[in-house]
Protein backbone atom coordinates (compact mmCIF):
# COMPACT_ATOMS: atom_id res chain seq x y z
CA UNK A 1 0.00 0.00 0.00
CA UNK A 2 1.61 3.36 -0.43
CA UNK A 3 1.21 6.38 1.37
CA UNK A 4 1.07 10.22 0.71
CA UNK A 5 1.45 13.10 2.81
CA UNK A 6 -0.44 15.46 1.82
CA UNK A 7 -0.13 19.16 3.48
CA UNK A 8 -2.81 21.68 4.17
CA UNK A 9 -5.57 19.29 5.24
CA UNK A 10 -8.16 21.05 6.57
CA UNK A 11 -10.19 22.68 4.04
CA UNK A 12 -10.59 23.33 0.69
CA UNK A 13 -8.04 21.08 -2.12
CA UNK A 14 -6.35 19.30 0.56
CA UNK A 15 -9.14 18.43 2.43
CA UNK A 16 -11.01 16.62 -0.78
CA UNK A 17 -7.33 14.83 -1.65
CA UNK A 18 -7.51 13.21 1.71
CA UNK A 19 -10.78 11.70 0.93
CA UNK A 20 -10.16 11.15 -2.90
CA UNK A 21 -6.83 8.88 -1.88
CA UNK A 22 -7.77 7.64 1.15
CA UNK A 23 -11.00 5.95 -0.92
CA UNK A 24 -8.74 4.71 -3.83
CA UNK A 25 -6.89 2.68 -1.09
CA UNK A 26 -3.79 4.83 -0.37
CA UNK A 27 -2.84 5.49 3.16
CA UNK A 28 -2.61 9.30 4.23
CA UNK A 29 -0.73 11.68 6.34
CA UNK A 30 -2.27 14.76 6.45
CA UNK A 31 -1.34 18.66 8.33
CA UNK A 32 -2.26 21.70 9.32
CA UNK A 33 -3.37 23.74 11.99
CA UNK A 34 -6.53 23.30 13.18
CA UNK A 35 -6.55 19.66 14.90
CA UNK A 36 -10.17 19.26 15.10
CA UNK A 37 -10.80 19.34 11.46
CA UNK A 38 -8.25 16.81 10.80
CA UNK A 39 -9.25 14.44 13.83
CA UNK A 40 -12.95 14.77 12.11
CA UNK A 41 -10.90 13.62 8.74
CA UNK A 42 -9.20 10.83 10.53
CA UNK A 43 -12.89 9.85 12.20
CA UNK A 44 -14.80 9.91 8.86
CA UNK A 45 -12.18 7.67 7.03
CA UNK A 46 -10.39 5.47 9.52
CA UNK A 47 -7.65 5.27 11.49
CA UNK A 48 -6.10 2.40 9.37
CA UNK A 49 -6.34 4.59 6.35
CA UNK A 50 -5.51 8.58 7.24
CA UNK A 51 -3.41 9.90 9.85
CA UNK A 52 -2.97 13.72 11.21
CA UNK A 53 -0.22 15.73 12.25
CA UNK A 54 -1.53 18.57 13.66
CA UNK A 55 1.33 21.47 12.90
CA UNK A 56 1.86 25.13 11.06
CA UNK A 57 3.85 24.29 8.32
CA UNK A 58 6.22 27.09 9.54
CA UNK A 59 7.61 25.36 12.42
CA UNK A 60 9.81 22.78 11.42
CA UNK A 61 10.83 21.68 15.23
CA UNK A 62 6.45 20.99 15.69
CA UNK A 63 6.79 19.49 11.97
CA UNK A 64 9.51 16.83 12.89
CA UNK A 65 7.92 16.28 15.75
CA UNK A 66 4.50 15.40 14.49
CA UNK A 67 6.01 13.01 12.01
CA UNK A 68 7.80 11.38 14.05
CA UNK A 69 5.37 10.53 16.17
CA UNK A 70 3.17 8.72 13.38
CA UNK A 71 2.73 4.92 13.65
CA UNK A 72 5.19 3.35 11.90
CA UNK A 73 3.33 1.91 9.08
CA UNK A 74 2.68 5.70 7.92
CA UNK A 75 6.36 7.09 8.19
CA UNK A 76 7.18 5.85 4.41
CA UNK A 77 6.09 8.13 2.26
CA UNK A 78 5.80 7.33 -1.88
CA UNK A 79 3.83 10.74 -2.34
CA UNK A 80 4.55 14.13 -1.44
CA UNK A 81 1.61 16.68 -2.39
CA UNK A 82 2.84 20.41 -1.41
CA UNK A 83 -0.54 22.13 -0.79
CA UNK A 84 -0.40 23.86 2.42
CA UNK A 85 -0.22 27.98 1.24
CA UNK A 86 -2.42 31.05 1.48
CA UNK A 87 -3.04 34.45 -0.41
CA UNK A 88 -3.37 37.51 1.69
CA UNK A 89 -4.55 40.58 1.18
CA UNK A 90 -5.47 42.27 -2.17
CA UNK A 91 -3.83 46.02 -2.29
CA UNK A 92 -1.55 47.06 -4.59
CA UNK A 93 2.20 46.54 -3.72
CA UNK A 94 2.75 50.27 -2.60
CA UNK A 95 -0.11 49.70 0.41
CA UNK A 96 0.20 46.11 0.63
CA UNK A 97 1.14 44.87 4.53
CA UNK A 98 4.56 43.85 4.44
CA UNK A 99 3.79 41.42 7.20
CA UNK A 100 1.16 39.84 5.24
CA UNK A 101 4.12 39.51 2.12
CA UNK A 102 6.42 37.76 4.32
CA UNK A 103 3.83 35.52 6.02
CA UNK A 104 3.11 34.32 2.45
CA UNK A 105 7.06 33.92 1.35
CA UNK A 106 7.31 31.70 4.69
CA UNK A 107 4.37 29.50 3.85
CA UNK A 108 4.21 28.63 0.14
CA UNK A 109 8.00 29.08 -0.15
CA UNK A 110 10.38 28.37 2.75
CA UNK A 111 8.07 25.80 4.33
CA UNK A 112 7.58 23.76 0.94
CA UNK A 113 11.16 23.71 0.14
CA UNK A 114 12.12 23.01 3.72
CA UNK A 115 9.68 19.87 3.80
CA UNK A 116 10.86 18.93 0.07
CA UNK A 117 14.24 18.80 0.88
CA UNK A 118 13.41 16.65 4.11
CA UNK A 119 11.63 13.54 2.48
CA UNK A 120 13.70 13.70 -0.95
CA UNK A 121 16.04 11.03 0.37
CA UNK A 122 13.50 8.94 1.12
CA UNK A 123 11.16 9.85 -2.14
CA UNK A 124 14.60 9.03 -4.20
CA UNK A 125 15.33 5.75 -2.45
CA UNK A 126 11.42 4.78 -3.02
CA UNK A 127 11.21 6.02 -6.53
CA UNK A 128 8.45 8.19 -5.43
CA UNK A 129 6.38 11.59 -6.87
CA UNK A 130 6.54 14.97 -5.49
CA UNK A 131 3.20 17.34 -6.51
CA UNK A 132 3.28 20.73 -5.77
CA UNK A 133 -0.17 22.93 -5.66
CA UNK A 134 0.74 26.32 -7.70
CA UNK A 135 -1.65 28.81 -9.35
CA UNK A 136 -2.17 30.83 -12.52
CA UNK A 137 -1.04 33.96 -10.20
CA UNK A 138 2.67 32.67 -10.72
CA UNK A 139 1.46 32.33 -14.85
CA UNK A 140 -0.49 35.55 -15.05
CA UNK A 141 -0.27 38.56 -13.65
CA UNK A 142 -3.16 40.46 -12.02
CA UNK A 143 -3.69 43.99 -10.18
CA UNK A 144 -3.35 43.12 -6.19
CA UNK A 145 -1.16 39.08 -6.86
CA UNK A 146 2.02 40.93 -6.23
CA UNK A 147 3.46 38.55 -3.54
CA UNK A 148 1.13 36.17 -3.55
CA UNK A 149 1.86 35.33 -7.66
CA UNK A 150 5.39 35.41 -6.77
CA UNK A 151 5.23 32.63 -4.56
CA UNK A 152 3.25 30.53 -6.81
CA UNK A 153 5.67 31.38 -9.98
CA UNK A 154 8.46 30.04 -7.46
CA UNK A 155 6.48 27.10 -6.84
CA UNK A 156 6.83 26.15 -10.79
CA UNK A 157 9.72 26.67 -11.16
CA UNK A 158 11.35 25.28 -8.12
CA UNK A 159 9.16 22.11 -9.62
CA UNK A 160 10.91 21.89 -12.70
CA UNK A 161 14.53 22.56 -11.36
CA UNK A 162 13.27 19.61 -9.34
CA UNK A 163 12.42 17.74 -12.08
CA UNK A 164 15.77 18.53 -13.44
CA UNK A 165 18.40 17.86 -10.78
CA UNK A 166 16.13 14.51 -9.92
CA UNK A 167 16.12 12.85 -13.41
CA UNK A 168 17.85 9.25 -13.73
CA UNK A 169 16.19 8.28 -9.92
CA UNK A 170 12.67 7.91 -10.95
CA UNK A 171 10.99 10.64 -9.00
CA UNK A 172 8.55 12.03 -10.71
CA UNK A 173 7.84 16.02 -9.95
CA UNK A 174 4.29 17.94 -11.16
CA UNK A 175 3.19 21.36 -10.79
CA UNK A 176 -0.26 21.78 -10.76
CA UNK A 177 -1.50 25.20 -11.47
CA UNK A 178 -4.97 25.77 -10.78
CA UNK A 179 -7.10 29.01 -11.83
CA UNK A 180 -10.62 29.43 -9.59
CA UNK A 181 -11.65 27.18 -7.91
CA UNK A 182 -14.16 27.63 -4.90
CA UNK A 183 -13.19 26.98 -1.05
CA UNK A 184 -12.24 29.06 1.84
CA UNK A 185 -9.29 30.76 -0.38
CA UNK A 186 -11.02 34.04 -0.54
CA UNK A 187 -11.99 34.27 3.17
CA UNK A 188 -8.42 33.78 4.04
CA UNK A 189 -7.40 35.98 1.68
CA UNK A 190 -10.18 38.98 2.74
CA UNK A 191 -9.67 38.24 6.21
CA UNK A 192 -13.19 36.48 6.73
CA UNK A 193 -15.07 38.85 3.78
CA UNK A 194 -17.95 36.37 3.14
CA UNK A 195 -19.84 38.96 0.42
CA UNK A 196 -16.20 39.09 -1.10
CA UNK A 197 -16.26 35.22 -1.50
CA UNK A 198 -19.30 35.27 -2.97
CA UNK A 199 -19.04 38.00 -5.31
CA UNK A 200 -16.14 36.27 -6.76
CA UNK A 201 -17.50 32.82 -7.00
CA UNK A 202 -21.09 34.09 -8.07
CA UNK A 203 -22.37 32.67 -11.24
CA UNK A 204 -18.72 31.78 -12.45
CA UNK A 205 -19.32 27.97 -12.24
CA UNK A 206 -15.84 27.43 -10.63
CA UNK A 207 -13.80 24.56 -10.35
CA UNK A 208 -14.39 22.50 -6.84
CA UNK A 209 -11.43 21.01 -4.34
CA UNK A 210 -12.97 18.03 -5.65
CA UNK A 211 -12.06 18.66 -8.92
CA UNK A 212 -8.42 19.09 -8.58
CA UNK A 213 -7.88 16.41 -5.94
CA UNK A 214 -9.31 13.67 -8.31
CA UNK A 215 -6.55 15.37 -10.78
CA UNK A 216 -4.24 14.80 -8.30
CA UNK A 217 -5.32 11.21 -8.20
CA UNK A 218 -4.50 10.79 -11.77
CA UNK A 219 -1.42 12.20 -12.27
CA UNK A 220 -0.13 10.46 -8.89
CA UNK A 221 -1.77 6.77 -10.10
CA UNK A 222 0.16 7.57 -13.81
CA UNK A 223 2.52 4.35 -15.03
CA UNK A 224 5.36 5.14 -13.19
CA UNK A 225 7.54 5.90 -16.60
CA UNK A 226 5.00 8.68 -17.37
CA UNK A 227 5.84 12.76 -15.60
CA UNK A 228 2.83 15.12 -16.20
CA UNK A 229 6.11 18.47 -16.07
CA UNK A 230 2.85 21.31 -15.46
CA UNK A 231 -0.72 21.59 -15.67
CA UNK A 232 -2.36 24.28 -16.02
CA UNK A 233 -6.40 24.16 -15.20
CA UNK A 234 -8.75 26.54 -15.07
CA UNK A 235 -13.19 26.57 -15.11
CA UNK A 236 -14.66 27.11 -18.70
CA UNK A 237 -16.12 30.76 -17.32
CA UNK A 238 -12.37 31.90 -16.66
CA UNK A 239 -9.64 32.85 -19.21
CA UNK A 240 -6.69 34.83 -19.37
CA UNK A 241 -6.37 38.68 -18.06
CA UNK A 242 -6.45 41.10 -20.50
CA UNK A 243 -3.65 43.87 -20.83
CA UNK A 244 -4.04 46.95 -18.48
CA UNK A 245 -4.36 50.40 -20.05
CA UNK A 246 -3.90 53.41 -17.85
CA UNK A 247 -4.87 56.69 -19.84
CA UNK A 248 -4.06 60.56 -18.86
Amino acid sequence: MRTALITGGTSGIGEAAVRVFAKAGWRVVTTGRRKERLDALVAELGADKVQAAAFDVRDEAARDAALDALPAEFRAFDLLVNNAGLALGTAPAQSASLDQWKTMIDTNVTALVSLTRKLLPELVARKGAIINISSVAGNYPYPGGNVYGGTKAFVRQFSLGLRSDLAGTGVRVTSIEPGMVETEFTLVRTSGNQDASDKLYGGADPMTGEDIAETLLWVAELPPHLNINTLELMPVSQSFAGFQVARS
